[in-house]
C-alpha cells in the first residue's frame, strides 16, 4: 500500500523519523480496516496559509485547521491490476506543533494521530454524531496502539 509523503512547508522542520511516521500511521489505519493491497494514499504537509485556503475553499471556514482529507477512490473498487488511489490526506504541521505542545505530547505522536484521523476520513468515517465520533475515536486508539503511540507519546 503505498503512502506518498510531500513536505510542502518550509516553517516546521521534518525529519527523516517524522515521514516514517506518516507511513507506518497510515499503513496501520489501511491494514487495520482491510483495505486491499495496491491503494494509495498521499499525504501532504502544509503551512498554515494553504490549509486555511483549502478550508475555506472546501468547507466554507476561512481559518486555519490541523487536517483534510479528500476521498478519490472507493477501495472496495480497487482492481487487481493498477493501484487505486484512495485520496490525499492535507496536514498543517505548523499547527500540528502548536497542539502537540498544547497537548503536551511529541510532534509525532500528533502527526500520527491526524495522519490516522485523515485516513479514516477516506475511508468514511465521520464523527458527526456521538456514535460515529466513538467508533471512529475507537479505530484511531486502535492505530496508534499499533504503533505503540498512547495519548502521552
Amino acid at each position: 500500500m503505498p503512502v506518498l509523503v510531500s513536505n510542502l512547508q518550509g516553517e516546521v522542520p521534518v525529519e527523516d523519523g517524522l515521514v516514517t511516521t506518516i507511513i507506518h500511521a497510515a499503513d496501520s489505519v489501511l491494514a487495520g480496516e482491510k483495505v486491499p493491497a495496491g491503494v494509495e494514499v498521499s499525504v501532504a504537509l502544509v503551512d498554515s496559509e494553504r490549509i486555511r485556503e483549502l478550508n475555506h475553499r472546501y468547507r466554507g471556514v476561512d481559518a486555519p485547521t490541523d487536517v483534510l482529507s479528500f476521498p478519490l477512490d472507493d477501495p472496495d473498487d480497487a482492481p487487481d491490476g493498477p493501484e487505486t488511489v484512495l485520496g490525499d490526506v492535507v496536514i498543517a504541521l505548523p499547527v500540528a506543533d502548536r497542539q502537540a505542545r498544547e497537548y503536551g505530547h511529541s510532534l509525532r505522536r500528533e502527526v500520527a494521530y491526524l495522519t490516522v484521523h485523515g485516513v479514516l476520513h477516506l475511508l468514511g468515517f465521520d464523527h458527526h454524531q456521538p456514535e460515529d465520533k466513538q467508533r471512529m475515536r475507537n479505530h484511531e486508539e486502535a492505530a496508534l496502539a499499533s504503533l505503540g503511540l498512547t495519548r502521552d507519546a
